[in-house]
C-alpha cells in the first residue's frame, strides 16, 4: 500500500503542479503547425495504444491486486514509450532527432494517463462498453480531443502573447485564463 501511495503523490505532484494539468504539452503544441502536427500524433498513439493495453490489464489483473492499476498503466506506457522510440530510431536518425521531443513530452502527459483511467471508469459504468475496440476506439477520441484543444489553443496563442495583453497576464496566465472559458463552453454543450 505504501508504494501505491507514494506513486499516487508523485503523479498527483507530477500532474497538478509540475504539468498544469497537460497544458504545458498543449503549449508545445500550439507554438507552430509542425509542433501541433507531431506532438498530437504522439499523444494519439499513446492513447490509442495505451488504451487498449488497458484492456488487457483490467482483464488480466485479479480483483485483489486492483490498487497495482496504476503501476501496471505507468508500466505499460513506458512500454510503449521505448518501442516508439526504438521504432523511430531504426526508421532513421533524422526523424528519431525531429520527433523524439515530441514522443518525450508527450509519453507521460496527464492526457494519457488521465485517458485510461477515463475509458476503464466508463466501462465500468456501462458494461457494454468493455471490449477491447471500444477501449482502443476511446482512446483514439482522446487523441483527437487533444488535436481540436491545441488547435483551439494555436489558433488563440499569439494574440494572446502580444503586446496588447499586460506583461505581468501575457503568456502562461492568459493561456489558463483561456483555457478555462474553452472548457466551460464545451462543458455547457454537453
Amino acid at each position: 500500500m505504501f508504494l501505491v501511495t507514494e506513486l499516487l503523490s508523485l503523479l498527483a505532484t507530477n500532474l497538478i503542479l509540475t504539468q498544469a494539468l497537460g497544458t504545458s504539452t498543449l503549449f508545445i503544441a500550439a507554438g507552430n503547425k509542425k509542433n501541433l502536427l507531431r506532438t498530437a500524433i504522439a499523444i494519439s498513439v499513446f492513447t490509442s495504444v495505451g488504451s487498449g493495453a488497458a484492456y488487457i490489464i483490467n482483464r488480466l489483473l485479479p480483483d485483489g491486486l486492483s490498487d497495482l492499476t496504476l503501476l501496471f498503466y505507468t508500466l505499460i506506457i513506458g512500454i510503449i514509450y521505448v518501442l516508439l522510440l526504438t521504432a523511430l530510431y531504426f526508421i532513421g536518425s533524422e526523424s528519431f532527432g525531429n520527433t523524439r521531443k515530441y514522443v518525450h513530452v508527450s509519453a507521460f502527459n496527464c492526457a494519457v494517463m488521465g485517458t485510461l483511467f477515463t475509458v476503464t471508469e466508463r466501462a465500468d459504468t456501462y458494461p457494454q462498453l468493455n471490449t477491447f475496440f471500444n477501449f482502443v476506439l476511446s482512446g483514439i477520441e482522446a487523441g483527437a480531443g487533444f488535436i481540436l484543444a491545441a488547435f483551439i489553443l494555436t489558433a488563440a496563442y499569439r494574440k494572446l502573447n502580444s503586446a496588447k495583453v499586460p506583461a505581468s497576464f501575457r503568456g502562461f496566465p492568459a493561456m489558463l485564463v483561456y483555457l478555462g472559458l474553452i472548457s466551460m463552453a464545451v462543458y455547457a454543450l454537453r
